[in-house]
């Protein structure tokens, strides 16, 4: 009975561990949405600012729509199998647009 219980409590382990991996907080996958906020924002804030739209509105535009994209991403991958919603790729997300934001804002205008 103690061997039956030990494998069991192996087999736990091991697939719980496999899911934290699955969505660690430094892997591939954050760094493509770090960088990818990053370039939507940037886009974003280019478009606006093509459009005339002054610096303050069309930053501030810019981080709206990429965190919108973020989230929006992020509630598609709930409703499709074997995905999940992330917060920690909504943190990525956020640090990626605070990052762009940064870059952008010492743009000159």
């Amino acid at each position: 009975m103690n061997q039956l219980f030990a494998l069991s409590l192996a087999a736990n382990l091991v697939f719980a561990q496999t899911a934290v991996v699955r969505d660690s907080w430094f892997g591939i996958d954050k760094i493509k949405h770090f960088f990818m906020s990053a370039f939507i924002e940037s886009v974003t804030y280019s478009a606006l600012q093509a459009a005339k739209v002054r610096h303050r509105p069309a930053l501030g535009s810019a981080i709206g729509v990429t965190m919108a994209v973020g989230v929006g991403r992020e509630l598609h991958d709930r409703r499709v199998p074997g995905n999940l919603f992330s917060i920690r790729d909504l943190t990525w997300d956020a640090i990626g647009t605070t990052a762009g934001a940064v870059m952008l804002s010492h743009t000159i205008r």
